[in-house]
């Protein structure tokens, strides 16, 4: 295990519980602190970030904790969220904006979808999500990605869920699945799993999973739902404005970079396996997440920005646009963590742990159950990964890295699990696809169901072969 990892698995630990509290209040405890995030979020529409923070107090009330305790449980795990993922939040966007501000990104999905036929372009639009979402948040792509599937549905005479469920599958399956989404690096923080082992075993997930959720089921939700494509709708693309844009291969090579760094150190971890060799040492170096993501944004100041034609003070300008939307991912993020730590520490992880060892059920399928009920609950994937991660964690103790890694993306993959009207995204598709709620329920939430269950069947595969 690597250096990065043993320190997130020390982080991770749980803590002695401050409350002797038993499995009944202790169950009741969580069932009243989901509720009440829930019931904020839902009804009163409070801003995730005080819900989550409430939540959590209300939880190490009913679990018996003292209200100085519950305070302290969950500032330190906003306190550690924020610290172990933040910096890669705020780079991942930082790089996220380049791509889209200087055309990089259209100028992916126009060369691929200049090299399309009319059967091939589901496939070829689910290509393009699942590069333009590695380093995108999901609602960024949703954004930079719609004015192509209305152009492409409306042009080349397809039903819009033809073209609109591979899109949304590709980001969907990124978000939920691979990092540096804030999701799974957050479960990779909280249980420890090894970084490089957990992206490589991501994307070996994700590229089938986006494949049957989207161009595959595609199908099915065409002959379901028939609209046409809202015109109004339909956003300016950011590089009609720009003189020049990024060249195809350049622009993949940038996006890709980070991804390439860390999958290095994850493939010399497994070939070295010797702390003190030199390609060791580099390899822990360059495919941290930090020094990778650090890597592809000052490389992309070049290949992305200047290459559109960008001064200094327009790239300054770009940097410090990309910063002002994630402010509220990491205050929900971080709170998220916070909820995770009053979980572990009023004694939720171990509760689990006691329960579960006499019963027949897989660790990774429990983590997926959990994960789905909280997704369910509160209706954000993240919130529900970063949740069942700290449930979950003790469950990775004996694990291989291998195992680690895979408990992880079941945690993801549950998360995605049945998107409803308690989800932002929910609404956001609706709209932009000019949908009613239950065309979407037929549609979105049924394809987010497919990615959950058939990732976590991956997932059972490869647990039986690693």
């Amino acid at each position: 295990m690597s250096t990065l990892s043993v320190e997130m698995l020390a982080a991770a630990a749980p803590t002695a519980p401050i409350t002797s509290a038993g499995h009944a209040q202790l169950g009741i405890a969580v069932l009243v602190g989901i509720a009440v995030i829930v019931l904020l979020i839902s009804r009163f529409k409070l801003h995730a970030f005080l819900s989550l923070t409430v939540g959590s107090l209300v939880l190490g009330a009913v679990a018996g904790a003292p209200l100085d305790k519950a305070i302290t449980s969950f500032t330190t795990g906003l306190g550690s969220t924020v610290a172990g993922v933040g910096v890669l939040i705020a780079l991942g966007s930082i790089l996220g904006k380049l791509l889209a501000d200087s055309g990089g990104a259209d100028q992916i999905v126009d060369t691929i979808l200049a090299r399309a036929g009319r059967s091939s372009m589901p496939w070829a639009i689910v290509l393009i999500a699942g590069v333009i979402g590695l380093p995108l948040f999901f609602e960024v792509g949703i954004v930079l990605l719609i004015p192509v599937v209305l152009l492409v549905a409306k042009r080349g005479g397809h039903n819009l869920m033809r073209i609109g469920i591979p899109a949304l599958a590709g980001l969907s399956v990124m978000h939920g699945l691979v990092p540096p989404h804030p999701g799974p690096l957050a479960a990779i923080d909280a249980i420890g799993a090894n970084l490089g082992v957990t992206l490589a075993l991501g994307v070996l997930i994700a590229i089938p999973t986006a494949i049957i959720a989207g161009p595959l089921f595609s199908r099915f939700a065409a002959r379901w739902v028939d609209v046409t494509p809202p015109e109004k709708l339909v956003p300016q693309r950011p590089s009609e404005e720009l003189e020049r844009r990024p060249g195809f291969g350049i622009t993949v090579a940038t996006v890709l970079l980070p991804v390439v760094l860390m999958l290095v150190k994850a493939l010399v971890d497994v070939v070295v396996d010797d702390p003190k060799a030199y390609a060791q040492r580099v390899a822990d170096v360059i495919g941290s997440p930090l020094i990778a993501l650090l890597a592809a944004v000052l490389v992309g100041m070049f290949t992305l920005g200047r290459a559109a034609g960008f001064g200094r003070e327009r790239l300054a300008g770009t940097v410090e646009k990309s910063l002002v939307p994630i402010a509220g991912i990491l205050l929900i993020v971080g709170a998220g963590g916070g909820f995770k730590q009053t979980l572990i520490d009023v004694g939720v992880g171990h509760m689990i742990l006691d329960l579960s060892k006499d019963w027949s059920v897989s660790a990774l399928l429990l983590a997926w159950l959990i994960a789905v009920g909280i997704r369910l609950a509160t209706g954000s994937a993240t919130v529900a990964t970063i949740s069942a991660a700290g449930l979950v964690a003790p469950l990775a103790a004996d694990m291989s890295t291998t195992h680690t890694a895979l408990l992880v993306l079941a945690v993801g993959a549950g998360s995605l699990f049945f998107s409803h009207v308690n989800d932002a995204g929910f609404w956001m598709v609706k709209e932009y696809f000019g949908m009613s709620v239950g065309q979407t329920l037929k549609t979105w939430s049924l394809m987010e169901t497919v990615i959950s269950v058939v990732g976590l069947g991956f997932v059972m595969l490869l647990s039986l072969v690693l």
